[in-house]
C-alpha cells in the first residue's frame, strides 16, 4: 500500500538516512555495559535511551530545516543534497517548527523519565543536548554557521551518546566506553565532513560558514581522512585483547571513495560505514 504523499514528505524531512548516527552510538554503549555489567541489563533503560537518542536527531533535523530555511541557506539554488521542506516551500515554517518541538519534547519526556529511574545528571545532559540541537543553526548561537559543527557532532554523538548509554545502563564509566566513544565520534564526525564537502559551493554562496568552507576541498579531504585514522587506531587498541573487533575496519573500507585519483568524501558511503564500523565495534561484546 502507497503512503500519502504528504507522509512521504515529512519522512523526507525527518531525513532517515541520518539516523544511523543516533542509533549506532546506543546500540554500541549497550554492548559495552552488557560486557561489563554482571546482570543482565535494563531493556525498558536501553529503550527509552534509544528513543531520546533518536527523537533527538529528527528533532535537530526538523530545526535545522526551519532555521536554514529561514535563512535561506536551502534554497534549491544553492543546495546539492536533497530538498528540504522550508527551503522548497513544501511545508511552512510553522508546521516544521512544530513538529521539531514535538520531537524535542518526546526526548525530553523519555529523558525525565530516565533520569529518574538512573541518575539526574541525565537530566543535565539532556539539557545540554538540546540546546547543542537547536542552536546548532537556530538562535541565538547558530554555531554551524561557524565551523563548530563537528566539534558538537564528535561530543554529543560520539562521546556522550556512547559513554552515556553504558552510563545509564550500568552507572559506571568504564574506559571502553570512552574508547568506543571515540571511534563512533570520529565517524559521526566524517559524516558530517562528507556533508559539508558536498555543500561548499551552495554554503559559501549563502554565507554559511562551515569548517569545509574554510578549509576548502583539499584540506577537507585530508580531514575526513583523520577521522578515519582515528576510527582506525581505536580499532587497533582494542583488537590486542578482543581480535574479533578488527571487522570494523571493513567500516573503514567502505568509507573511502576516490575521484579523480583523490579520496573524496561522500555522504552516502560515511553512513554505510558509520553503520558497518558499529556492527564491528559491537560484534566482539555479543559473540
Amino acid at each position: 500500500m502507497a503512503f500519502p504523499k504528504t507522509t512521504l514528505i515529512w519522512l523526507a524531512g525527518a531525513r532517515p538516512k541520518t539516523l544511523p548516527a543516533a542509533i549506532i552510538p546506543v546500540l554500541t554503549g549497550t554492548a559495552v555495559a552488557s560486557d561489563v555489567s554482571e546482570t543482565s541489563i535494563s531493556w525498558v533503560k536501553f529503550s527509552l535511551a534509544m528513543a531520546v537518542a533518536v527523537c533527538l536527531q529528527v528533532a535537530v533535523n526538523f530545526a535545522n530545516d526551519f532555521s536554514d530555511g529561514r535563512k535561506g541557506t536551502d534554497s534549491p539554488d544553492k543546495r546539492k543534497g536533497p530538498v528540504r521542506l522550508v527551503g522548497s516551500g513544501a511545508k511552512s515554517p510553522r508546521a516544521v517548527l512544530l513538529v521539531a518541538i514535538l520531537f524535542f519534547v518526546v526526548a525530553a519526556v523519555c529523558g525525565f523519565i530516565l533520569a529518574v529511574l538512573t541518575s539526574y545528571l541525565i537530566l543535565l545532559a539532556g539539557a545540554l543536548a538540546i540546546f547543542a540541537a537547536w542552536t546548532y543553526t537556530g538562535a541565538p548561537i547558530s554555531y554551524g554557521y561557524r565551523a563548530m559543527g563537528e566539534v558538537s557532532v564528535f561530543i554529543f554523538f560520539g562521546l556522550m551518546a556512547t559513554v552515556g548509554t553504558t552510563y545509564v545502563l550500568v552507572e559506571e564509566f568504564p574506559a571502553i566506553a570512552w574508547l568506543c566513544g571515540i571511534g563512533i565520534g570520529a565517524l559521526s564526525t566524517a559524516l558530517l565532513i562528507a556533508n559539508n564537502f558536498r555543500d561548499i559551493s551552495g554554503d559559501r554562496l549563502s554565507g554559511k560558514i562551515t569548517l569545509a568552507v574554510i578549509l576548502g576541498e583539499e584540506r577537507t579531504r585530508w580531514l575526513y581522512v583523520a577521522m578515519l585514522w582515528v576510527a582506525g587506531i581505536v580499532v587497533a587498541f582494542q583488537a590486542a585483547s578482543q581480535p574479533w573487533v578488527a571487522f570494523a575496519y571493513l567500516g573503514l573500507l567502505l568509507a573511502i571513495n576516490v575521484e579523480e585519483k583523490k579520496i573524496t568524501p561522500n555522504l552516502g558511503k560515511s553512513v554505510l560505514a558509520l553503520v558497518a564500523y558499529g556492527i564491528g565495534l559491537i560484534l566482539p561484546y555479543w559473540l
